[in-house]
């Protein structure tokens, strides 16, 4: 197996390949600026090389064989199919597609799996309800049901039992999904004012599909991508009047690291009784407590706290003392075991993962602030995003004792144009995703955003940015790395 962290995989020979290099691995290479582009363009020539890719937005080989099974067996010429894990997906799904697609579908059951059988012009509405819910197959669970050995049972409350110290909370508030979105996806359903018909507030930019989902599942949102000033004063009224079915941001955001006055926030939501939702990914809970400040904690378990990307999860975890924290518990527990429950294979592998958590985050921490500062000294640097050096006094008021400020930073250089010669130069591991044991570094908002990068700039993210997920390398060979790759800028 090759070693990233001494081995990158960074120049146009490693396009495609897995990373890690695992049959699972959750991120692909794509290491130059050429390389983005004509993946984001569908081309051909670099889709024919993709061995891998970020689950919900590629289908794993293993994962396009079942979808081709289930086609073989389910479907009539001129339709497609999605393959589902449960009953109560596939029933959520054929409500939501027929909706968007403004056409029937039809469902069915499949050897233990779940298939929605569409027509072609709802393949495209089909496609977007696996990619926002988070209610996928995994790589592991069409592997094993391709091979006849599909397996029942959970252990998702043993992972519950492992990381509740890491929030401060019982395993009991804790509920483990197949993916980062897919819990997301069920905090959103269980807040009570959805079904009042009340939108969701965005506060901050966020993690893209975080907000397509308020948008398309929910009844839209009302989006504030910085908050601060007037804008937000006003936002906070309008919370206390209680006039939105949740409040969503992130902590810190990402990409750009940002952190809302948390504070003040909970408070509106008290004054409101409105449900405070807040995302620790990006730092993870070992650096933040959200739980002081929100109803319910939204975390994707595929990043810093499996640490090894090679697996999809995600959790939810509920305040104890929350006055909803009842109707989220309720609501939860039905959602993470009946709708999108973690495959067996997948919890097992996260198990083993987590053992190495805490010393992992002691070294991205060291590094993502070595970097941070360095960076931002830089000449050919014209900004850096990383909590110690963005809103840090709202990071810090929710930092942990002997937390850090995380391993993800991003930067845009003085000449924006030079950044794909210097993106294409660096000699670190090239693609998506982040939480890795090796750097990871990527354009952000040309793979998430491209075919919005216009709106993006207008909300404060460059086109050119540059997101790096800091690895457990020494900082010298990460600093030697973007001395030699900024030489081009």
């Amino acid at each position: 197996m090759r070693d990233l962290s001494a081995e990158p995989a960074w120049q146009d020979e490693d396009l495609g390949q897995p990373l890690p290099d695992s049959t699972h691995a959750c991120s692909v290479c794509l290491p130059t600026w050429k390389a983005i582009v004509g993946y984001e363009e569908g081309l051909d020539k670099v889709k024919r090389r993709m061995r891998s890719g970020y689950p919900r937005f590629f289908r794993h080989p293993a994962v396009e064989r079942l979808f081709a099974a289930a086609k073989a067996e389910v479907a009539s010429e001129g339709e497609e199919v999605i393959v589902l894990p449960t009953r109560l997906a596939v029933q959520r799904a054929h409500r939501w597609v027929e909706r968007r697609s403004e056409t029937a579908v039809r469902s069915t059951s499949f050897h233990g799996l779940q298939v929605l059988v569409v027509p072609a012009k709802a393949k495209s509405a089909a496609d977007d309800y696996w990619r926002l819910s988070g209610e996928v197959v995994s790589s592991r669970q069409a592997q094993d049901f391709l091979e006849g050995n599909l397996r029942e049972g959970s252990k998702s409350h043993l992972i519950a039992r492992s990381l509740a110290k890491f929030w401060g909370a019982e395993p009991a508030e804790q509920f483990v999904f197949a993916s980062g979105m897919a819990a997301i996806t069920a905090v959103l359903r269980a807040l009570p004012g959805l079904r009042e018909g009340k939108k969701t507030l965005q506060l901050e930019f966020p993690y893209v599909d975080c907000l397509k989902v308020q948008e398309l599942f929910g009844h839209g949102v009302v989006y504030l991508y910085e908050a601060a000033g007037e804008s937000f004063d006003e936002a906070l009224q309008r919370i206390r009047q209680g006039e939105f079915a949740g409040v969503f941001t992130e902590a810190p955001s990402n990409p750009l690291l940002r952190s809302v006055d948390l504070q003040r926030v909970a408070d509106a939501c008290a004054d409101g009784a409105t449900p405070l939702v807040v995302d620790d990914s990006a730092a993870s809970p070992w650096n933040v407590d959200a739980l002081r400040f929100a109803d319910v904690v939204t975390s994707s378990l595929t990043k810093w706290i499996s640490g090894e990307g090679d697996v999809m999860a995600g959790m939810a975890t509920v305040r104890a003392d929350s006055p909803l924290a009842s109707a989220l518990r309720e609501a939860l527990a039905a959602d993470s075991a009946d709708c999108a429950p973690l495959y067996i294979a997948d919890a097992e592998v996260l198990l083993s993962n987590l053992r190495g958590f805490p010393k992992r985050m002691e070294s991205v921490n060291a590094n993502g602030l070595a970097l941070a500062s360095w960076l931002a000294a830089h000449p050919a640097v014209e900004q850096v995003w990383h909590p110690s050096l963005t809103t840090p006094e709202h990071y810090q008021a929710a930092m942990r004792k002997g937390g850090g400020y995380g391993g993800l930073l991003s930067f845009v250089l003085k000449a924006g144009k030079k950044t794909p010669k210097v993106y294409d130069a660096l000699r670190l591991s090239k693609g998506p995703s982040f939480g890795t044991p090796f750097t990871l570094v990527c354009p952000y908002t040309m793979l998430a955003h491209y075919r919005e990068l216009e709106w993006a700039e207008g909300c404060g993210v460059p086109a050119h940015l540059l997101r790096v997920s800091c690895g457990a390398e020494s900082f010298e060979v990460l600093q030697a790395a973007f001395e030699e790759a900024l030489a081009q800028a």
